[in-house]
């Protein structure tokens, strides 16, 4: 517990800087989801219709993002917790590639049809 503590202080300390988060669209039930757990992204890549509403979950036990790599980006959810989420809805098509801002070796695409 402590170890968990410590971490998610330190997680804190370096989200300070970031982008406030906003929800752009609330989660449909059947919404596509992406899951993070064990510091990756799954799926890793997803193909979605324009209009489709995605949702990212955070299942680890510690803090990441969902961040557009573009400038700026496309959406930048806050730090999400253990089992909060994060919904955009792709309105246009493209590739959309993201990161973690707190682990940036986390990496993912959503591509938009």
């Amino acid at each position: 517990m402590k170890h968990l503590r410590i971490g998610m202080m330190l997680a804190i300390v370096g989200l300070t800087a970031m982008t406030s988060w906003s929800a752009d669209q609330p989660a449909a039930p059947d919404a596509p989801r992406i899951k993070i757990d064990n510091f990756k992204f799954s799926p890793k890549e997803l193909t979605v219709s324009v209009g489709t509403t995605v949702t990212w979950v955070n299942n680890d036990d510690v803090p990441h993002t969902a961040t557009g790599k573009g400038e700026p980006p496309a959406f930048d959810s806050k730090a999400l917790d253990t089992d909060q989420t994060y919904s955009f809805k792709f309105t246009k098509p493209g590739t959309y590639k993201y990161y973690c801002k707190v682990h940036t070796h986390m990496t993912g695409t959503v591509i938009v049809k």
